[in-house]
Order: structure tokens, then sequence, then C-alpha cells
């Protein structure tokens, strides 16, 4: 199981230097469906990844809860895996034992991941040693050792060149379509987010709110000449409308702040 429900969702952060609070989310409900995948996309300072930390147990809300198959979520814990944009290994530690550590995985179960996120032959290699994909490779492998109910994904390719993030989407693809974890995917990248997810969300600017949710409606398995198809343009151009409009009003926000 792997449903996940956020409701009436704020967050409120304390104003710096005495100033006023700064709201960051405003009444957030959303509903991710047991083996959904389901991307959120919004302008910068919208809240996306505060959201995905309070859905981690990182961060607490201002009010509204969040509810992991019924049962509210309130700390971190194995039942939720995360991925960050930055690499996030501990460098003194190896491939397997980064997988490892902090999780209840056996060593057999790590040499399963290491094989699934195609890192056969570096297990014994330290992160120093490994290019950007291949460190993230080792950061999605550990974010699954513990068999997490739902995967949270912070921007996970966004320090990545074009090239290795295409590679990437369609490993993470191909392990959700094996799988079919429960996904929460945070991108600023249009394309991205149809390619990979079945559900799109748009945030608003700050206070960030769900402004609209879109179904992709895309075959699985999904290839990346889909990237040029009519349908996949279509969902770009709607997207990008929805998202052009709440950017420009984030940049309005800046400059009257």
């Amino acid at each position: 199981m792997g449903l996940l429900r956020i409701e009436a969702l704020s967050r409120i952060f304390a104003g710096a230097r005495g100033g006023p609070p700064t709201p960051a989310l405003e009444r957030i409900d959303l509903t991710v469906e047991d083996n959904g995948f389901l991307a959120i996309l919004g302008p910068s300072g919208c809240g996306k990844s505060t959201l995905l930390r309070i859905v981690a147990g990182l961060e607490a809300p201002s009010t509204g809860r969040v509810l992991l198959d019924a049962q509210p979520v309130e700390r971190p814990g194995p039942d939720r895996g995360m991925v960050f944009q930055s690499y996030t290994l501990f460098p003194w530690l190896t491939v397997r034992e980064n997988i490892l550590f902090g999780t209840r995985a056996t060593a057999n179960r790590a040499t399963l991941l290491i094989e699934q996120v195609g890192l056969r032959g570096f297990e014994n290699h330290y992160p120093k040693q490994l290019s950007g994909g291949m460190q993230q490779r080792t950061a999605l492998a550990r974010a699954l050792a513990n068999d997490p109910k739902i995967l949270l994904l912070d921007e996970p390719f966004g320090a990545l060149d074009n090239q290795t993030r295409a590679l990437m989407q369609e490993l993470l693809l191909g392990i959700w379509e094996a799988d079919r974890k429960t996904v929460l995917f945070v991108t600023h990248d249009i394309d991205e987010a149809i390619f990979m997810a079945n559900r799109v969300a748009v945030m608003s600017a700050r206070p960030g709110r769900i402004k609209c949710e879109v179904r992709i409606e895309l075959p699985h398995p999904r290839h990346y000449t889909m990237k040029t198809s009519p349908e996949f343009s279509a969902y770009k151009a709607r997207l990008t409308e929805e998202i052009r409009v709440e950017a420009m009003k984030a940049v309005s926000q800046e400059a009257t702040a």
C-alpha cells in the first residue's frame, strides 16, 4: 500500500528580524493514489520542496495533516524514501555501504539494488570516484533499500547534464513501471513531469496552492521518442501556459518585496 493524503495543509514561516510572517503553503489538498506517480510543478519559491519535506516528516505543517495509508505522518520513517537534488552520500563509505547505511536492508537486498540501478562493478567505489549520475543512482538505491511505501524526490536530476538527466529519467521510470511504488516527484522541468508522471499538479506562486491537476494519459512503457509526439506537445503547451502565469506572479512578488 502507499495511499498518500494531504489535507488542508498550510505552512507559515516566522518573519526574519521581526518582520511579518511568510505564508509558504496555503490550503493544500492532494491525494496520490497507491502506485501513482504524481509530479509537482511550480515557479521558484512556491513551496514545492517545503511540501515534500513535510510529507517526509522533516518539517511540521502549521495547519492540516499528512496521512500515509491513513496513518499520520509526524516524523521521518522507513515507509518513506527520499532523494534530494544534492547527492547526500557519505564520502567515506562505498556505494554498497552508503546503500546499507541506516537501513534495514540485507547484503542480498543491496546487491539486487546495485544491479537494478546499473552499478554492478562499482559497489566498492567511493562517491568521489563516481560521476554525478552514478552518485544519484546510489542515492536512489539507498532510498529504495527499506522497501518504502512511497518515494519522495526533490528535483533529483536537477544537477545533472541533459544526457545523464534523460538516462536517469528512463531508469527511474523503469523502476516505477516494474515495482509500481507510489511516487511524489518535485521538478521545475515541464518535459520531465510529463514524461514521468501519470498526474501533474501545478502550484501557484507563493503562497503555494494547487492551481490545477492534469492527468497524463500517455501509454507505458514510455520511450524517450514520445517527447516529440503531438500528444506530448499538447500537454506541454497547456502546462507551459499554466506555469508562465504563476512565474510572472512570482517575479511581480519579488519586485514589490
